[in-house]
């Protein structure tokens, strides 16, 4: 026993024995402690319990306790496990400390996956070179020239391939666009749903482009999603050269600033280029509202610009304007103003009919009407606006009056807004007037009406648990009434 003592063997052996089961369990609980923590760090401490510590263990029980020669095969074998459990351990360690806490935005986190794995392996090659070179006294430089010219034809032959998968990962890494973002190349317009090594897939109006990463990353393109913020729709107009340039502007501004996609907060902007040209911008959320906007603004300008007069595209003509339709459009409306034949000889002179598109603001909550409408054709909804929404409590069809408060000069309380196309027949307010001084019947039938619209709205609200009158009151005295 003392010459195993004065050997030496026998104190490795006892230092093995008490040693490794203690160091296992303190591993074990800085282990748990870290997992309670979601740490990344307990990731290369289990490599360090679970394998790198028992293969330590029994390559020292080997070379010092037991004393095997070390051109042992055992030995060796135990060696070269042990030094690739080392390697793994180490490069674990290394991806813990630079990229498991890496601050969002900062180069760490930028850099794909893909580039830390290839890293990764490269250096498990080298060391797995190294070690047999030490272990087993291999000649690893022949196989690295091999593997040199083997990689340097398989590059040639796959060149094309291989430069499509280089250019997305250096996509990856450069990180231009994500997912989500909305993409302009020229070519194909749309969002980003996919970014793989080879190609990016972008959602368009007509299902999935798939666009290789040598081609983005061989040209320009523009990212529409960048800078966050307000993204601005653009539309170019041209109305014919004898309409007032401000009147065109004017209404432009109006007809965007009623588009539900528009940003509340910012106003539409029009720029004139001369010669009839006029440059809109609209802003909205981001570039998915862009093309509904734009599809809206210019189905809304065309019955904004026929109301008005004005030659949009140059084109001035609207087939409600024509002598003829009015003359019917009077005979239809008679039974409701109580109309006889002389009352419709006058009103000809100052009628007009308008046509008013899907989803247009008829006649907006707060202003003094100056003129009646009365619907000859389609429908439209009333509605009580608040906190920036907006609550329908009612519609108004064939032959009802919109406007009513124009003969109070009380400014209105609810928006109307049409349901579907609708033709209206609009009417002066002295000439409603004039009728209400021969028709008493038609003045009481008006006050009925706008006492009727007013109780409904206040029962719709009721039933939300809105109180109307106080919304109302509030209105009229942010107006200064």
């Amino acid at each position: 026993m003392t010459e195993a003592f004065r050997d030496g063997w026998a104190w490795w052996v006892i230092a093995l024995a008490i040693g490794v089961p203690v160091l296992l369990v303190v591993l074990t609980e800085v282990i748990g402690a870290l997992v309670r923590r979601n740490s990344p760090v307990a990731a290369p401490i289990k490599l360090l319990r679970n394998w790198v510590v028992p293969a330590g263990a029994l390559f020292a029980l080997l070379i010092f306790a037991v004393r095997s020669p070390a051109d042992q095969v055992w030995v060796r074998v135990v060696a070269t496990v042990f030094g690739f459990l080392v390697i793994l351990l180490v490069l674990s360690s290394f991806n813990v400390a630079l990229f498991a806490n890496a601050s969002p935005g900062s180069w760490r986190d930028r850099i794909p996956t893909i580039f830390v794995e290839i890293a990764r392996l490269a250096l498990v090659v080298v060391g797995l070179a190294l070690l047999f070179s030490w272990v087993w006294d291999a000649d690893v430089g022949g196989l690295i020239t091999a593997l040199g010219v083997t990689s340097i034809v398989i590059g040639l032959a796959l060149q094309n391939a291989v430069g499509g998968v280089i250019s997305g990962l250096l996509l990856l890494f450069e990180q231009p666009f994500k997912i989500g973002d909305w993409l302009d190349t020229g070519g194909v317009k749309g969002r980003v749903v996919e970014v793989n090594w080879r190609a990016v897939h972008i959602q368009t109006g007509a299902g999935i482009q798939i666009v290789p990463n040598s081609t983005l990353s061989g040209a320009s393109f523009t990212n529409m999603s960048e800078p966050a913020g307000p993204y601005s729709a653009n539309a170019t107009v041209s109305f014919s050269t004898d309409d007032p340039p401000h009147e065109v502007i004017t209404m432009l501004i109006d007809v965007a600033d009623a588009l539900p996609m528009r940003l509340h907060r910012l106003r539409a902007s029009v720029e004139y280029a001369g010669s009839g040209s006029y440059g809109v911008s609209i802003p909205v959320v981001g570039p998915a509202d862009a093309d509904s906007a734009l599809s809206m603004y210019l189905s809304w300008l065309w019955y904004a610009a026929r109301r008005r007069g004005f030659a949009l595209d140059g084109d001035s003509t609207d087939p409600v304007a024509e002598p003829a339709r009015l003359v019917e459009a009077m005979a239809a409306i008679a039974p409701t103003l109580h109309l006889r034949e002389d009352d419709t000889e006058a009103l000809l002179d100052t009628a007009r009919l308008e046509r008013f598109g899907i989803g247009e603001i008829v006649l907006a909550a707060g202003v003094i009407p100056d003129e009646v409408k009365v619907v000859l054709s389609g429908s439209a909804v009333l509605g009580a606006e608040f906190d920036g929404g907006r609550i329908d409590f009612g519609t108004v069809e064939k032959g009802d009056l919109i406007g009513l408060t124009a003969l109070t000069r009380e400014r209105t309380d609810a928006v109307t807004v049409a349901a579907e196309v609708l033709t209206l027949v609009a009417i002066p307010l002295t000439s409603i007037d004039a009728l209400i001084r021969t028709r008493p019947r038609l003045a009481t039938e008006i006050g009925e009406s706008l006492e009727n619209r007013r109780r409904l709205a206040e029962e719709t609200l009721a039933e939300l648990g809105i109180d109307g009158k106080r919304i109302i009151e509030e209105r009229r005295r942010s107006e200064g009434r």
